[in-house]
């Protein structure tokens, strides 16, 4: 067993154990605050030490092709750590440390048991980074179930209130019955093909018959509720309206980025051969998402309820890149998953202020926000522009990317989708923005403390910078790419 290939896995497990403990250890009061900020710094190191375990990019004198070659593997071929699987734990690292930034007063004001809020988040980061490195499906399930379980509890952590609660029956539910049609799917794949893994499965021709097409889709399906794709998204408007902002910002950029790392590797790596059978399919579900995601989302009078929304579109964007079933098509979904991270950080930092002080979240409790908290209002703005994808915001380079890539491949009618309501997004977004500068002022001030500033300057930073700055980001997503499609 290789036990430097996890060691991303072991660090995040000791922090979680870290988080418990000190929660025990220390007396009440403010010796407690300090857990999250020690997190958060651990966190931001693995983050930074993460770059040196690249290959082929940070040393510009390896040739990117070489990469390939210093995959890692952790037990048999069953856990793979390439290029692409530290993309996307650097990303879940990157969700984690800012929604525990913004999530401090969360914790300190509303929470009974702290150090357990913390500890299942690391959990839940614990189960995303299992299943980016996943090879099998056994090893895919059990990343399913440590991400989900966490969420479960965190979904219904803020007790005696009746919409998390509500919220947390629905997302187990849902939850539940997704699990079940996985499984069921994993199970006609390995009687199909004789196996779990990837490497073996994609070299079975048994997946052509009736049993290994009915359980591809069901393992599709398993994957379309976590991504909350047209028609399985009914759990997601609820639950992103009912928890609360800290817990759906982690929802949304965490567990739907995730589940699409483990999907892509699903279909690229167990079930390349099929190719014809699901491509047309998810080119659909992309124009579905798209158009059912924002059409619904203007209808919205609830900022998180119309996120949940947007939110499903988005992951329609992000198909659009799977699609296109090439390096810049990947490239595209990867880079496009890292600014969704930056946008959401920014936008659920201010609502989780505005929830927090005024136990709403709706136009009208955000109305008059330049007025109260003028930098919650513009940080706001800038993140709701760039999921909409307007330049310069890094949100234009990435929907450059995903259709420019989908056009190269055939699907110009796909392109054109995505465009049009990308512009018809721009028309709710900038609703939000017209209440909180041109809505009435009820002359209260918002308190906003170190850490919600530092969430929300950093990930406008990080939004414009990637917006006029692309190249880094892209390199490095270019080089995930080539090694992972290898």
């Amino acid at each position: 067993m290789n036990f430097a290939a996890i060691s991303t896995e072991i660090f995040i497990l000791g922090m979680g154990l870290f988080a418990i403990v000190m929660d025990l250890v220390l007396p009440e009061g403010e010796s407690r605050k300090s857990i999250g900020g020690v997190l958060i710094f651990a966190l931001a190191g693995w983050f930074l030490y993460m770059f040196t375990l690249y290959h082929g990019a940070i040393n510009p004198l390896e040739p990117a092709a070489m990469a390939a070659v210093h995959d890692r593997f952790f037990y048999q071929g069953l856990y793979l750590v390439d290029n692409y699987a530290l993309f996307f734990k650097q990303l879940f690292i990157l969700a984690t440390a800012f929604t525990m930034l913004f999530a401090s007063d969360y914790v300190q004001s509303v929470l009974r048991y702290r150090g357990e809020f913390y500890a299942l988040l690391l959990l839940a980061l614990l189960g995303m980074c299992v299943l980016a490195s996943a090879t099998d499906f056994l090893t895919v399930f059990l990343g399913l179930e440590l991400m989900t379980i966490s969420f479960y509890v965190l979904t219904g952590a803020r007790m005696g209130n009746k919409d998390s609660s509500e919220a947390a029956v629905k997302y187990l539910i849902v939850g539940s019955v997704s699990t079940a049609v996985l499984l069921y799917g994993i199970s006609l794949v390995y009687g199909a093909a004789g196996s779990i893994q990837f490497f073996e499965v994609c070299r079975s021709p048994q997946l052509f018959f009736p049993m290994g097409i009915a359980g591809i889709t069901l393992v599709l399906i398993g994957f379309f509720f976590k991504l909350s794709v047209i028609p399985f998204h009914m759990w997601a408007p609820d639950v992103y309206q009912g928890v609360p902002a800290p817990v759906t910002a982690m929802l949304a950029m965490g567990s739907k980025a995730a589940g699409l790392a483990a999907m892509m590797r699903v279909l690229f790596v167990a079930f390349p051969m099929l190719g014809l059978y699901w491509l047309p399919l998810l080119a659909v579900l992309c124009a579905l998402c798209m158009v059912f995601g924002n059409i619904m989302a203007m209808r919205q009078k609830d900022v998180k309820r119309m996120l949940a929304y947007s939110s499903i579109a988005q992951a329609g964007y992000m198909m659009v890149g799977v699609v296109a079933a090439d390096v810049a098509g990947m490239k595209a979904v990867m880079f496009y998953a890292m600014l969704y991270v930056f946008a959401n950080a920014g936008a659920f930092a201010a609502l989780a202020v505005v929830e927090a002080q005024k136990g709403d979240t709706s136009h009208r409790a955000l109305s008059g926000l330049a007025q109260s908290a003028p930098v919650l209002a513009a940080v706001m703005t800038i993140s709701l522009l760039s999921m909409a994808g307007i330049p310069p915001t890094a949100g234009f380079a990435g929907k450059l990317y995903l259709f420019t890539a989908v056009v190269d491949q055939g699907f110009l009618w796909l392109a054109f989708v995505g465009f049009v309501m990308s512009m018809i997004s721009v028309y709710y977004y900038l609703l939000v923005a017209k209440a909180m500068y041109l809505g009435r002022w009820d002359g209260s001030k918002l308190e906003i403390s170190g850490a919600v500033r530092a969430a929300v300057v950093l990930s406008v930073l990080a939004t414009v910078v990637v917006g006029v700055w692309p190249e880094k980001l892209a390199e490095l997503t270019n080089l995930a790419a080539n090694t992972f499609l290898q």
